[in-house]
């Protein structure tokens, strides 16, 4: 099968969009398919990690004010490669800039096409402009209505398409690499280093942006015998560094260096409301740590309440704090959650996912050549 995927992301760029793009490569390429990818040029144009198979990129400007964040400007070559690679599948990850002209080239050459929603725009505008909601699903729905499916990753993200108007859509999650993120990475020098005194340490990894809402760990700061360790960077830092005084800041982490860090942690914090699935839950899980994240998107499909790990309501300082100092105060508890999420993930590989994504392109395929037929 030959695969275009158009992606909004793609590493070098380190978020959820590009680490499942990379993924989704590399797993059609074990598989004996031929992918090509189709991503926003990079600063440099660095070539990224371990990626499987050549990669178009498209001229790109930063977004102001975010320059982590690239947007692609109107260009002919998605369309032109597209053609080129004699695609039987275009698949749209995240489309929203370059995936709509992805999707119009497909379309003019009568080409499938597979969405997958990855990002909650609808609360990003909230997050950034204060309103456009209304409007930021009014562009969500237009673009993947024209799909053939979409693809969501979460139950709730799969309930918000739905209630908000978008047809055919399927449940596909996301996979995590449970040989690199394990319980057996902890390393007690680290721990040392980050909590000198032997307090517990507390982690949130991901990006430092607004729609995080990192400084709601700012009452688990204040907690006696706690550490806050903070995992990534972003527009958020130096207002992030002002609120939480005290937390050790690492940046940018990838590969066994942030899954070592993982494995150390005592107890991952997760503050962001926004997330559709929630990546970094599914890897501190993997590694073995109990987790705290909002009751809301993404991680209600991902923590058992109560067995590998506490749900809180999102937005409250207070309660991310309060479930904090209950793990604090109860090492064995932490065991178990982190045991729990251990075994709940051990099946989640993305070869797993990978082979049901494959799936849902051959079941596309088969739809366009019954209506053919028909």
């Amino acid at each position: 099968m030959r695969v275009v995927i158009v992606t909004e992301s793609f590493p070098p760029d380190v978020n959820g969009v590009a680490h499942c793009a990379l993924q989704t490569a590399r797993h059609l390429v074990d598989r004996g398919h031929t992918p090509l990818v189709v991503a926003p040029a990079v600063a440099g144009d660095e070539p990224g990690d371990g990626v499987p198979c050549p990669v178009v990129r498209v001229p790109s400007l930063p977004l102001p004010g975010y320059p982590q964040v690239r947007v692609a400007l109107p260009s002919r070559r998605p369309a032109a490669a597209i053609a080129e690679h004699r695609a039987d599948v275009v698949h749209l990850a995240s489309p929203f800039v370059l995936g709509v002209r992805g999707m119009a080239a497909a379309a003019r050459l009568g080409l499938p096409t597979v969405a997958v929603y990855q990002t909650d725009l609808a609360g990003y505008a909230r997050t950034y402009m204060g309103a456009g909601e209304a409007a930021a699903w009014r562009r969500i729905r237009s673009v993947h209505t024209a799909a053939d499916v979409t693809l969501a990753p979460s139950g709730a993200a799969l309930r918000d398409l739905e209630a908000h108007g978008v047809p055919r859509v399927r449940l596909w999650p996301r996979g995590v690499d449970t040989v690199r993120f394990r319980p057996g990475l902890r390393d007690e020098a680290l721990r040392r280093t980050l909590a000198p005194n032997g307090e517990l340490i507390v982690g949130y990894v991901g990006r430092l942006a607004p729609e995080k809402q990192v400084e709601l760990l700012a009452g688990v700061r204040t907690l006696p015998g706690v550490r806050v360790v903070v995992v990534g960077d972003g527009p958020s830092r130096p207002a992030l560094e002002q609120a939480l005084p005290g937390a050790a800041f690492l940046g940018r982490r990838t590969g066994e260096d942030l899954a070592r860090i993982f494995a150390s942690l005592d107890v991952f914090a997760h503050t962001g409301p926004f997330e559709t699935f929630c990546q970094t839950v599914q890897e501190a899980m993997a590694s073995g740590v109990p987790v705290i994240a909002p009751a809301v998107g993404g991680p209600l499909d991902l923590v058992a309440h109560g067995r590998t790990g506490l749900l809180v309501p999102p937005r409250d300082a207070a309660a991310v704090r309060d479930a904090v100092w209950s793990m604090a105060a109860d090492p064995a508890l932490r065991a178990a959650y982190g045991a729990a999420g251990r075994a709940a993930v051990e099946g989640r590989t993305w070869a797993a996912v990978g082979d049901q994504l494959i799936g849902h392109y051959a079941d596309v395929l088969a739809g366009r050549r019954t209506a053919v037929a028909a």
